[in-house]
């Protein structure tokens, strides 16, 4: 039997994974399996063109630098996130998120999130044409974080993450299987005191995450593939002007960990492990390609009385490698406990970007105990 559907969730792969984690190079695609692993989840990052490694603590910390929650400013942080994707070609899918953040001591947290990428309903055909009943393709993954505080300054985090990728066409003569897998994060966050600088004061934040490390998976038998291990670092700095008026500016790079095709269009036959070292330079065009495998992100937030926020970023990718390139705007309203983040995207690329036209949501609460790190 065939499918109308399979060419439809085929391409809707193909775009997910070169606007989440497909870099094209010069000489081949470097193409990983469950590209939904490194689609940014919350508002507040997508407002500041997904940079999110060295901002300041929020309930999507377990998503862009696990041990951020050692640094959380309250007890319990609670965040749910919603984003739809290619509402230009239909309404029904989306990737969705859920977070929960402990901080049980002055120097140490814990975090869980849930992550779901629903591919929407496809519509199954024989090969008359003839309607034979609908699938729902999906992709989850579970994650679990413990970090602590190394220093008054500095800590660390380790996450836990299975994951599974459900694709399969049941009842049909579909070769694709569902891939259940397991990946760790590690990463390290840094954020100094506040100091003066003569007319404001100041902290500056640097951070890292090494996510996604773990076995290769396969969607046919007897063919493997990476899983999207990618490393992230950035900056920050807080211009603390009074009271009411902070403007935040941060920067941040990313680089798959995978091995890149060769001129010949091979694929090297690397374990993760190898794989991940042999990344920093097996780009067949040498050092010069291996940079524009580097993405760059800069984005800003202005923070007025830690109630109402406007933020603005950009994303660039290099033409060689994806060409992704856009401008984000967005705003956040915060209570006590309540906190309102909303994003926007400006596609400033000829490739489509499965964000366009679309509003993206977060909602989180601030619970329990103030924790007072600066």
């Amino acid at each position: 039997m065939k499918k109308l559907g399979l060419l439809f969730v085929v391409s809707l792969l193909s775009i997910g994974g070169a606007v989440a984690q497909t870099n094209t190079s010069q000489t081949g695609g470097i193409t990983t399996a469950t590209p939904f692993l490194l689609i940014v989840p919350d508002a507040r990052a997508g407002a500041m063109g997904d940079v999110g490694v060295s901002t300041s603590a929020d309930a999507s910390s377990l998503f862009h630098n696990p041990s951020k929650i050692a640094f959380s400013g309250r007890e319990v942080l609670i965040g749910l996130n919603y984003s739809p994707w290619l509402r230009n070609l239909t309404d029904d899918i989306f990737i969705g998120s859920a977070s929960y953040i402990k901080r049980f001591s002055e120097n140490a947290a814990y975090g869980v999130e849930f992550r779901y990428f629903s591919l929407g309903q496809v519509d199954l055909t024989d090969n008359l044409g003839n309607p034979n009943g609908t699938i729902n393709p999906n992709e989850f993954a579970i994650s679990g974080t413990y970090a602590l505080k190394l220093s008054e300054t500095f800590s660390m985090g380790v996450s836990g993450r299975y994951f599974r990728s459900n694709l399969a066409f049941t009842g049909t003569n579909s070769t694709l299987q569902p891939i259940n897998s397991f990946a760790v994060d590690v990463s390290g966050y840094y954020q100094s005191p506040e100091e003066n600088y003569g007319t404001f004061n100041g902290r500056y934040r640097i951070g890292f995450n090494i996510a996604n490390i773990g076995p290769k998976v396969s969607y046919v038998p007897g063919e493997e593939d990476f899983i999207p291990t990618n490393l992230k670092f950035g900056g920050g700095f807080d211009f603390i002007l009074d009271d009411y008026n902070v403007v935040s500016v941060n920067t941040e790079f990313t680089k798959l960990l995978v091995p890149t095709p060769q001129a010949d269009g091979s694929e090297q036959d690397d374990g993760f492990i190898s794989g991940i070292f042999g990344s920093f330079g097996d780009a067949p065009g040498g050092f010069s390609e291996e940079l524009k495998e580097v993405t760059y992100a800069l984005g800003a937030e202005y923070l007025y009385n830690n109630a109402f926020a406007l933020r603005a970023g950009y994303f660039h990718e290099s033409p060689d490698k994806g060409n992704r390139q856009f401008f984000t705007i967005g705003a956040g309203f915060k209570t006590n406990a309540l906190n309102v983040d909303l994003s926007y995207l400006i596609n400033s690329s000829d490739v489509n970007n499965p964000l366009e036209n679309s509003l993206r949501f977060s909602l989180s609460f601030d619970l329990g105990e103030i924790y007072n790190d600066y």
